[in-house]
Parts: C-alpha cells; structure tokens; sequence
C-alpha cells in the first residue's frame, strides 16, 4: 500500500445510507400511506437501468438529479401516486442530497486525511457531492466521478479521470467501494481497491458482507480501513 497516495470513495450504500434516509422521508411525506423502505426499494431499482441509457449511448450525459426525477415518475405511477404535482416531486427527488452517513464514515475520514487525499468518485455529480459533504460533515481534497468525466461507473474513463485529476497514476489511487462491480472495474482500470461491508446496505442483510472479486484490502467499516491505512 506504500504507493496508494489518493484513496476514492463510492458513496451510495458505501458511506451514505440510502434506504433508511429515503425510507424515512418518504413515510414522514405520505404519513404510512406508502410504505417508505418497498419505495426505497423500488427507486433504487431504476438506477442501474437508467445510467445503462447514458452508458449505452442512448441518452446524451446527464446528472443524476435528472435520472432519478425521471425514476421518481416512474416509481410513483407504480405505487398509484397521482395526487403529487412537479413542485412536491421536485422537492422529494431532492432526498438523495440529503442522504445520511454511516457512522463510522466521519471518524474514519478524518483519521484518512492525516495521510491521504480523499475524494469521492461516485455516480452522483458534483453538486449532490457538494450537498452530501455539507450535509454529513465530510471534507474532500476534490470531487471527482461522473460529473468530471461525463460518463457512468463502471466506465474505466471515471476511474481513470479520478487518477488523472490528483496527477497521479492509476496504481497510486485505492478506490473504496462496498460493491464488488465497482471494485472490479476499478482495478481493471489499474486502481488499488478496498472493500468496505456494508451488510445492510439494501436493507437487513441485503448487502455484500464479503467482496465477489479479489481486493487490495477488505474491512468491515471506514474506521477500519483508516486504522489500516494509518498503521
């Protein structure tokens, strides 16, 4: 690990919990008309397929913030929502910017610091990063990802532009993930990698509490890594 110069986070179910945070406004906006976690659920669900639009070529680039809009329609025609004009959904898409970190996230980052430049290379743009960070706490030496490259994990192009944005090369830049794809295209990409378990990720037990591909370095929180990392 003595060339890892960098360390790159994802951020959704790795440092921020999704479902709980989206479940929890969605029970508190509908008062248990809807139940908050199958929506959670459901939501996440349009992920994958929608950046699959942008990655294919099918969509031109476009944030997050315009994918999941379009997933929240899709989402809430399936729940029988019909009563919820532009205005609310605008404001319930604006969850994802407020989602809630893990606790052991903060403590881990700050002990991080100390050695190593620390960005997130999420899926998300800049400026839910930005929300996120001012939300939770978190401090980063730069925002990198898929509004820097134009482009949607696993793409090597976000990888490699993360790496490329520190002056760094790919073997000097450990990308942090609690999902084995995202890791595995990392270090196709050439980057160092760390697992970080995440069981209850997409509700109890639904994560990943073991990494499906070889890794640099498997923990069971950020804590821990830093405590590896700093060792």
């Amino acid at each position: 690990m003595k060339d890892v110069k960098a360390l790159v986070f994802d951020v959704f179910g790795t440092l921020v919990d999704w479902r709980s945070s989206v479940a929890r406004e969605v029970d508190a906006l509908f008062g248990g008309r809807i139940d908050g976690s199958l929506f959670a659920d459901a939501w996440r669900a349009q992920y994958q397929p929608a950046m699959e639009e942008v990655r294919s070529g099918r969509l031109p680039f476009c944030t997050l913030d315009v994918l999941h809009r379009r997933n929240l329609d899709i989402v809430l025609e399936r729940f029988g929502v019909q009563d919820f004009d532009d205005a609310a959904r605008n404001a319930l898409n604006r969850v994802w910017h407020r989602l809630d970190a893990w606790p052991d996230v903060l403590p881990g980052l700050q002990r991080l610091r100390a050695g190593y430049r620390l960005a997130p290379c999420s899926n998300g743009h800049i400026a839910l990063m930005v929300d996120l960070a001012r939300h939770n706490g978190f401090v980063w030496d730069a925002i990198v990802g898929a509004g820097l490259a134009r482009d949607y994990k696993p793409k090597p192009v976000v990888y490699l532009s993360a790496a490329d944005a520190f002056d760094l090369e790919p073997h000097e830049v450990m990308m942090v993930a609690a999902h084995s794809s995202d890791l595995e295209a990392a270090a196709a990409a050439g980057l160092r990698t760390a697992f970080v378990a995440r069981p209850d990720e997409c509700g109890p037990g639904r994560g990943e509490t073991r990494a499906g591909c070889r890794v640099d370095l498997s923990v069971d929180s950020v804590l821990a890594l830093a405590e590896n990392m700093t060792d």
